[in-house]
């Protein structure tokens, strides 16, 4: 949802010209693949993450409009929900002491936002999901002013046909009926970039695939949704259905979801830019004047922009990202499971174990996706979703295993040889993967902390609203202090 567009209908010529445009730009990019027209000689990493905006009670502050002006800062954008904005790190290496780096620059930016948010009445908080949302707060004109917000909700609706039902059984159960998508942006998350070689993106994405499950386990930050303790990372089952374009008997059919897993390992990054096209229709068919065909014929680089833009109304949680800088192209690999939060510090030990592990599977001489099914994978992601730190994945050679059990033996031995092989430090290496070590010890993530404290405070008589409001506002201190959320106190 990242590419400007303005607000306008569109007729069956638009659709039409789109389409061929779009199947043009694919045999461009194939084109550009055969001929290895990409830049991956130094390749770097990059991070985005969702805020929330509370207010002095610990609200939604609807207030995004304002905290950007106040901000002024280009690395800071709108984001789906009035109460929400993202900023996005610039690109860089992994090796040497650039996570100490990124950490720091992180928390400076993210403090000197806080400063001017309270100028405006507001406070930044990184979490999966508020916890003090409430139904009131999610609907259309709780949308970002931007328009392709509006545009992308009436196309949304439009393909439906009919409001949208969101229903999620975990510890409590959910159903709430919906007119538009204001519900996902109750979804705040993380998101990694990785830039790889086109001979390399399949191993990495299928790598990142394996992995997608127990990082969302580690992870966890999203137990609440209107007042109910529904799964560990609630924002997985949520983002499925918030965006969802079929209506129940379209679902009957087996056409596929927008927000989507997948459905096999892959040989090529074009497979996936493939099955965007063959199998979703365009939610915006906008047309740009480049025709890709010449401009490559040129000795230029194609922008592609309607594939891109395309791209970016699919869903994946591993996502495919093609782009031009500096009139190079190259190809990342968006991993978008994790939530936002707890605090920097967490962020960044994810992201250490994310690279390094995803690096060790890729380049393994047997693939792990060799030995399991890409169905047991998707299996995985769901159950870590639900039961979170506590979950049991499957895992070849070991069969099914407490994911904590699974990082201790196998996974963070791997992770701190990839991030070797990165070239970052051993003083970084055992900092941030003793985060990961230490989550796995004590059991302790963003959603357990979250749910303990609620109970807790809910057993000292406070009514459950107020148990919401008080583990939030307990919540911000350690956050704002850098400390590993298996460290924070609990009631």
């Amino acid at each position: 949802m990242g590419e400007e567009v303005e607000r306008r209908e569109f007729s069956r010529e638009d659709r039409t010209r789109y389409r061929h445009k779009i199947r043009r730009s694919l045999d461009v990019f194939a084109s550009m693949l055969r001929e290895s027209r990409f830049e991956f000689e130094r390749p770097l990493t990059g991070m985005e993450i969702e805020l929330n905006l509370v207010d002095d009670n610990a609200d939604p502050a609807m207030r995004n409009a304002e905290v950007l002006a106040a901000l002024a800062d280009p690395d800071f954008q709108t984001e789906l929900g009035q109460f929400n904005i993202e900023i996005n790190v610039a690109p860089r290496r992994l090796s040497g002491e650039e996570n100490s780096d990124l950490e720091r620059e992180l928390r400076a930016s993210l403090n000197n936002a806080e400063q001017h948010a309270r100028g405006v009445g507001a406070h930044m908080v990184m979490i999966g999901i508020l916890p003090t949302l409430r139904r009131e707060h999610l609907t259309g004109d709780t949308l970002s002013a931007n328009p392709r917000y509006a545009l992308l909700n009436e196309q949304i609706f439009a393909a439906r046909g009919e409001d949208l039902d969101i229903r999620i059984d975990g510890i409590d159960r959910l159903a709430v009926t919906t007119d538009s998508i204001a519900p996902e942006a109750a979804c705040t998350s993380t998101q990694f970039h990785l830039q790889v070689s086109p001979h390399q993106f399949a191993a990495y994405w299928n790598a990142a695939q394996v992995i997608a499950g127990v990082q969302v386990a580690l992870g966890a930050n999203s137990p609440l949704l209107f007042g109910r303790e529904l799964w560990r990372e609630t924002r997985i089952p949520l983002f499925e259905q918030a965006t969802d374009t079929r209506s129940e008997e379209i679902r009957a059919q087996g056409v596929r979801p927008r927000v989507w897993f997948g459905e096999r390992w892959i040989t090529s990054v074009f497979d996936l830019f493939e099955e965007n096209v063959r199998y979703f229709p365009a939610l915006l068919p906008i047309c740009d004047e480049e025709d890709p065909e010449q401009v490559l014929e040129s000795g230029d680089i194609p922008q592609l922009s309607e594939l891109r833009l395309h791209n970016g109304t699919v869903y994946r949680w591993n996502r495919p990202i093609y782009a031009v800088v500096k009139d190079r192209p190259h190809l990342r690999v968006e991993n978008r499971v994790l939530p936002a939060g707890p605090t920097v510090v967490d962020t960044v030990a994810n992201g250490a174990f994310y690279y390094g592990l995803v690096r060790m599977l890729a380049e393994a001489d047997r693939p792990v996706w060799t030995q399991m099914s890409f169905s047991a994978a998707e299996e995985n992601f769901h159950s870590c979703a639900r039961h979170g730190i506590a979950a049991s994945v499957f895992w070849p050679g070991l069969g099914y295993v407490p994911v904590s059990e699974l990082v201790l033996r196998r996974l963070l031995p791997l992770a701190h040889e990839g991030l070797e092989k990165w070239g970052v430090s051993q003083p970084e290496r055992d900092r941030l993967l003793g985060i990961i070590e230490q989550r796995c010890l004590t059991g302790r993530n963003g959603a357990t902390w979250q749910v303990e404290t609620l109970h807790a405070l809910e057993g000292d008589g406070l009514d459950r609203q107020g148990a919401l409001h008080e583990m939030l506002r307990r919540y911000l201190p350690p956050m704002h202090e850098n400390v590993p959320v298996h460290e924070w106190p609990l009631p």
